[in-house]
């Protein structure tokens, strides 16, 4: 009785697992009505322009090999928008997400095994070479994190597992030395317009759960100031 007991738990686990798992890859009742559309179906790459080196596999965008970055073709991203994402690295791995033109990257890495970890504005979650995050609030390698990129006028926030760790007015002019950094890469700070774009950095990366919402331009922003740790 108790080995039946037992088994039954188990099975439910992993059903209960692997039915979250699928899920990730579909639109909650309360995003639909808040109006976010689904970017990755979590079967194939419909509407992901790459050259043959993503691939997906078990309801995951995977690095599978040197050929590029993969593009979100549908349409550009808004000018103001929320972007839901999960992400995963294996150990020492380097990626990224481009979301407005010339550098505007959230960083994807493991902060303790990569170069670019020992470098606070180039750690995971940074506007990368530009504004560093509060502090780290990773996962250890293979397990999933979750990331937000939230973009109004002047506004941009990057969040990671539920945590808020880059909040700036990019004219606000205590960041005017961040800033030039941008500049410098190529980013023009007001121009909008660019496709999505997760990057091959020649490292194993894993994403799902993309999820896209437009900002109307009014929307109410959490600005509390930043946690550190």
């Amino acid at each position: 009785m108790l080995l039946r007991l037992g088994l039954f738990f188990l099975l439910t686990s992993v059903a209960s697992t692997l039915l979250a798992e699928d899920s990730v890859n579909q639109l909650t009742p309360e995003e639909k009505a808040d109006g976010f559309e689904l970017l990755f179906n979590g079967t194939d790459l419909t509407g992901w322009q790459h050259n043959g080196n993503w691939k997906v596999t078990d309801g995951m965008i995977e690095r599978t090999g040197k050929g590029g970055d993969v593009v979100y073709d549908v349409k550009p991203v808004p000018d103001d928008f929320e972007l839901r994402f999960q992400w995963k690295v294996a150990p020492g791995s380097n990626s990224g997400i481009y979301y407005r033109p010339g550098q505007y990257e959230y960083q994807i890495l493991d902060n303790e095994r990569h170069p670019n970890g020992k470098v606070a504005d180039t750690t995971a979650a940074s506007l990368y070479y530009c504004i560093a995050p509060s502090h780290d609030a990773t996962k250890e390698p293979g397990e999933w994190n979750t990331g937000r990129i939230v973009c109004q006028g002047t506004i941009i926030q990057h969040w990671l597992n539920g945590e808020k760790v880059v909040d700036i007015d990019y004219t606000d002019p205590k960041l005017s030395q961040e800033v030039e950094k941008l500049k410098k890469r190529g980013a023009t700070l007001d121009s909008r317009g660019a496709k999505l774009k997760l990057q091959d950095h020649g490292d194993p990366v894993w994403y799902r759960g993309l999820k896209l919402k437009t900002l109307d331009g009014t929307a109410k922003l959490d600005r509390s100031p930043l946690k550190t740790k």
